[in-house]
């Protein structure tokens, strides 16, 4: 057989057996397409379709399992461009099973591994690697770099426990200067309240609140913003419980800096003549116990004694015999309304009025359960508890002493300790909110969440049209207000009950950053 074309591209003859017999001829049409262009891709064509073919031949024998190169992978590639049927799925199956078998085998020591994806890249293209050394790099490159995350996060934590922990220069600059009034100055050191009226300390018809803290600016805060919100300021009585330490220094501002006409009663934990190791056990077991206090003072961030925080747990309820209702504060806490409504909420004989944290959305503080506090892989905790009983918010709470009086709370309070104590701390996470929740279970009423906002000390994202509306703002969490490391656009409503003018906070350069 021949093919004949014409030089013009227009003729085309077939001829066979060398005889000239006119079997096919073929006028090509004028067209728009470029001849010379269509006779290079039949010659082009002519040559890659028997290469193709005998380059796939070559790899099908090849097999599966002798090719373990990247450079055979590349290969196989090839026919997917010439209209082969697409194997992707074939070598998906194949790098599993690459995968599969690095994934059980140990890293080789001294392996040295790239710092970058594109160093990798680069040492896989310099050194050849086949497919098992490559996915054995990888591995290793992987495990090294969740190491450094875990290890950078770590680090994180532990620097924003030492900048939460920490005392402030200034504050703690304030606490010295005040102890040492305190000794110095008579007027530190008047009876606080006054004796015309101490009556009022005892008196039911006023609104009583109780501070449990040794930060002396952030207990003013407190006082001061509850006194400018209440419609009935000569009404309020602060009882207010510090430690030994800071007894001086905390009775020396509220002498020097009245907050007239409400009333406030200083007390520190040493002066309760009741709470002794024969009245608190507990006492004795914490003091004496050295994982208790590497466990709150070592390693956690916390009150700075934890005999103290028994204490005013304790205090409570023993350092008010004639009190019915009480509502109890945290230090970092802001009052933005008058809260003497809450006092005239009936509790259905419920010991504790709080929010709930179990129904809001907030991923910190608004939607916490049983679960997200105790242990529940521990048989003691999945025998007596729900994981998902819905827990409450500390920090402002409305608490009724009769009812109390009544319980065995405390008895339950200190049962537990000595349970986690027991079981080497492992019932729950840390901090006094875990035991309390089981000591008030079944004795919580839930109040509306706009008396009581919290995540002002995680939640950078909080709303700060909503926190001007809520009754009592929260800095719960780490970044407290009064910290360098404090929210800046939430630090404000705090600030803003700060008395700059006065000597001792001016002196001490406080929030000058």
């Amino acid at each position: 057989m021949q093919l004949q074309v014409s030089l013009s591209m227009r003729i085309i003859t077939i001829s066979n057996n060398n005889v000239f017999i006119d079997l096919m001829k073929i006028t090509v049409a004028a067209t728009h397409i470029s001849y010379r262009t269509l006779f290079h891709t039949v010659l082009i064509l002519a040559f890659l379709i028997p290469f193709s073919f005998i380059l796939t031949a070559f790899f099908t024998l090849e097999g599966v399992d002798k090719c373990s190169s990247f450079d055979c992978l590349g290969r196989r590639l090839g026919p997917r461009l010439l209209g082969r049927v697409d194997d992707s799925g074939r070598l998906v199956k194949d790098l599993y099973k690459i995968l599969n078998q690095v994934n059980s085998e140990e890293i080789p020591e001294g392996l040295k591994l790239p710092d970058s994806f594109s160093q990798l890249v680069s040492d896989m293209k310099n050194n050849q690697y086949d497919a098992k050394t490559f996915a054995l790099m990888l591995r290793a490159t992987i495990m090294k770099l969740e190491r450094e995350i875990m290890e950078s996060r770590f680090s994180e934590l532990m620097n924003k426990h030492f900048a939460a922990s920490s005392i402030p220069r200034g504050i703690h600059c304030l606490s010295l200067r005040l102890t040492n009034e305190y000794s110095s100055n008579a007027h530190a050191r008047r009876q606080l309240p006054s004796p015309e009226l101490l009556p009022s300390v005892s008196n039911n018809s006023y609104h009583h609140f109780i501070l449990s803290t040794d930060n002396i600016l952030a207990a003013s805060v407190v006082v001061t913003s509850a006194v400018e919100s209440s419609l009935e300021p000569n009404k309020i009585v602060f009882h207010i419980i510090t430690d030994k330490k800071t007894y001086a220094a905390m009775h020396s501002w509220f002498a020097l800096n009245l907050v007239s006409p409400a009333i406030v009663e200083v007390k520190g934990v040493h002066q309760f003549d009741w709470l002794t190791r024969e009245n608190v056990p507990l006492l004795d077991i914490v003091d004496n116990h050295n994982d208790i206090k590497d466990y709150y003072h070592g390693s956690h961030i916390t009150e700075t004694n934890l005999s103290d925080t028994t204490r005013k747990f304790a205090s409570k309820l023993q350092l008010f015999p004639d009190l019915e209702k009480v509502i109890f504060l945290d230090d970092d806490v802001v009052i933005q309304r008058d809260l003497s409504p809450l006092l005239e909420i009936d509790l259905h004989g419920k010991v504790n009025g709080a929010v709930e944290t179990c129904k809001g959305k907030g991923e910190w503080v608004m939607s916490k359960r049983f679960k997200n506090y105790f242990n529940f892989s521990h048989p003691i905790i999945a025998k007596h508890l729900d994981p998902d009983e819905c827990a409450w918010a500390y920090g402002m709470n409305i608490f009724d002493l009769r009812a109390w009086r009544k319980t065995n709370i405390i008895e339950t309070y200190h049962h537990w300790f000595k349970e986690n104590l027991d079981s080497n701390l492992t019932l729950w996470k840390f901090g006094t909110l875990p035991p309390a929740l089981i000591a008030f279970k079944g004795h919580v009423h839930p109040i509306d969440p706009s008396w009581h906002m919290l995540g002002l000390g995680y939640q950078s994202k909080t709303d700060v049209e909503k926190v001007k509306k809520a009754a009592v703002i929260h800095y719960n969490g780490q970044l407290k207000p009064w910290l360098p490391i404090g929210l800046e656009h939430l630090r404000p409503f705090w600030t803003k009950y700060v008395n700059y003018s006065n000597d001792f906070v001016r002196n001490c350069h406080i929030m000058d950053s």
